[in-house]
């Protein structure tokens, strides 16, 4: 039986919408109804969002029609546990259907461009996991699609879900305030260590045809997009170096090539003056999943550490200098983006959130019919910027000079308190 999800009634604090009028291939009073395509890591993170969404936020009506993946049993088992009403291994049926109006692309970047492309020219709303393709070219054509799509009132954005990290949310609002001054520089470290045994088997990650790249495309795409969503920045020069510590590693048929990078470094000039050091491995002995962020201003400082998300460090120089030192932000106070939504004053929230917060915005901003953001101009540069990262990489670290970016689409603006 079908779950409809409706908004509960809106608590203080929380925004309640008026959407102008149906959302795009939706009948009058129909919930929308959602296709997810993926069930691994980033189909159940998604799932506990699309399952949880509507119990905390205002948003329009949605159900969770259809689950889509390559195995039947498998997704079928995925389906019956994650809260969808059914279960497909073909997409392209899926996004055909009448009663599908949001597609959400949780399957590897090798499909993304293919599933994306469809689905928008089928009239879906689409959401798609980061990074946006697997090649320039894939990202190129997903844009221009989804640019063509919007004119007609069809949404699209891509899943940086680190943006809706309250810390981070409320440190971009510090920073477009002033409160740290003009930057100067930024460092910017995603550290995990879950291919530092040389045993660890191969999985489609670590295959370029599959992945597009490694760390690079996997996580650094993350500490990229938080440069330039903190800063509302531009990247103009690029150098950077890969490296692949283990060059084969245990598959189905014997030992297989390793065609990505296990690590990667960048440097990036930005428009502003300031420039960003970048580090990102996947065999970081004894770092989880540590995305450590530091941005420094002639005013003021900030740090931040995924593995502790619910604080931000905040240095205000302005003060006399008998008083300064960094102070610890809790932040989960009902004045912080989202954060009224959830629980009292000192209860955390966690990584998944993010994603209940990312749903949230796809939705309002589907129901009241604005661009979402980050959008998949947004997602192409990143993806030039991760390109540039490549080319410098093979050429010895060589600058690599960045022109003609597509404008960043409209960030949000901040999450009302609890919105």
């Amino acid at each position: 039986m079908t779950t409809v999800h409706t908004p509960p009634p809106a608590q203080p604090g929380t925004s309640t919408l008026t959407p102008p009028g149906p959302t795009a291939g939706s009948p009058a009073g129909s919930p929308l109804g959602v296709a997810m395509i993926g069930y691994a890591f980033m189909g159940k993170a998604h799932s506990n969002a699309w399952r949880n969404v509507a119990s905390y936020f205002d948003v329009p009506a949605f159900e969770q029609r259809v689950l889509v993946g390559r195995d039947a049993a498998g997704v079928a088992k995925a389906a019956a546990k994650y809260g969808w009403a059914e279960s497909s291994t073909d997409w392209r049926t899926v996004i055909e259907r009448e009663d599908i109006q949001i597609v959400d692309i949780c399957a590897p970047g090798f499909m993304h461009a293919e599933i994306a492309i469809a689905a928008l020219a089928a009239g879906k709303h689409v959401l798609v996991e980061k990074p946006l393709a697997n090649t320039l070219a894939e990202a190129e054509s997903m844009t221009a699609a989804a640019k063509s799509a919007r004119s007609q009132g069809i949404q699209s954005m891509i899943g940086f879900n680190y943006r809706r990290i309250p810390a981070l949310a409320l440190a971009r609002e510090l920073i477009s305030e002033g409160r740290l001054g003009a930057i100067r520089h930024v460092r910017a470290a995603y550290l995990q260590d879950w291919l530092v045994d040389p045993e660890s088997p191969m999985t489609w990650r670590l295959n370029k045809d599959t992945a597009g790249s490694g760390a690079l495309g996997d996580i650094a795409s993350h500490a990229i997009d938080q440069v330039l969503f903190l800063l509302g920045d531009q990247v103009t020069e690029v150098s950077g170096r890969l490296h692949t510590f283990t060059s084969h590693r245990p598959g189905r048929n014997g030992l297989e090539e390793v065609t990505v990078d296990d690590a990667a470094w960048a440097t990036l000039s930005l428009a502003s003056g300031a420039v960003a050091s970048v580090e990102v491995s996947r065999v970081a002995t004894g770092q989880k999943n540590s995305l450590k962020l530091e941005i420094y201003g002639d005013k003021g400082s900030i740090l931040f550490d995924l593995e502790d998300l619910n604080e931000l460090g905040f240095l205000d120089s302005t003060v006399p200098v008998r008083e300064q030192g960094f102070r610890r932000i809790l932040v989960n106070e009902p004045v912080h983006p989202y954060a009224a939504a959830w629980w009292p004053q000192g209860h955390v929230i966690g990584w998944e959130h993010t994603f209940t917060h990312e749903i949230r915005d796809f939705l309002v901003a589907i129901g009241t019919g604005s661009q979402p953001s980050p959008s998949f101009e947004d997602g192409l540069t990143v993806q030039r910027i991760l390109a540039a990262v490549e080319e410098s990489a093979a050429a010895k670290s060589s600058i690599i000079q960045l022109a003609g970016n597509p404008a960043a689409a409209p960030a949000p603006t901040a999450c009302p308190e609890g919105a």
